[in-house]
């Protein structure tokens, strides 16, 4: 049985491991984002990303990274937790945390042979393209679950739990 914490990984750690899987022929497939509050479009997403190749590293935004790029109320949950819950995910083989707003540096670093990110992402804007495209990668989008978003959830339950704990039962 694999132990998923032992997925969870730094920088110089994911490195070694993707270049092992590259010297053994598998084809390493990288994605990024801050998976705040899991939910059916992400498993979806890094499902979809895992079938393009023979392993899945996800690149997690920190803590300091989420809140630069999403605000000061975000993420919800820590990036320790938000890793944990990430590498259960059987389609994810590795997961790196990275503290700058976008992946370039990280991408440039392990240098995967697919980066993938949601349909909503031009190619010309993905960062991290460049670098995979150099060195023989491929770029490629995947379609995303429609209505589906951390943003939307946490609205929601503002909306309906706003007030007060409702959650409770007297």
């Amino acid at each position: 049985m694999i132990d998923y914490r032992n997925k969870v990984m730094g920088r110089i750690d994911a490195h070694d491991q993707v270049k092992e899987w590259q010297r053994q022929g598998e084809r390493v497939v990288f994605t990024n984002g801050c998976f705040d509050i899991l939910h059916a479009g992400h498993v979806g997403y890094l499902a979809e990303a895992r079938r393009m190749g023979e392993r899945l590293v996800v690149g997690l935004n920190s803590d300091a990274s989420v809140r630069r790029i999403k605000g000061p109320l975000r993420p919800v949950c820590p990036e320790s937790d938000r890793a944990l819950v990430l590498s259960a995910l059987e389609a994810v083989d590795l997961v790196t945390v990275f503290d700058e707003e976008t992946p370039e540096e990280l991408i440039g670093v392990l240098l995967p042979d697919i980066l993938v990110k949601g349909a909503d992402w031009p190619p010309e804007k993905i960062a991290g393209a460049k670098a995979v495209l150099q060195h023989g990668g491929s770029v490629l989008n995947v379609p995303l679950l429609q209505g589906r978003s951390t943003t939307g959830i946490i609205e929601r339950i503002i909306e309906a739990y706003g007030g007060g704990s409702r959650c409770e039962t007297p």
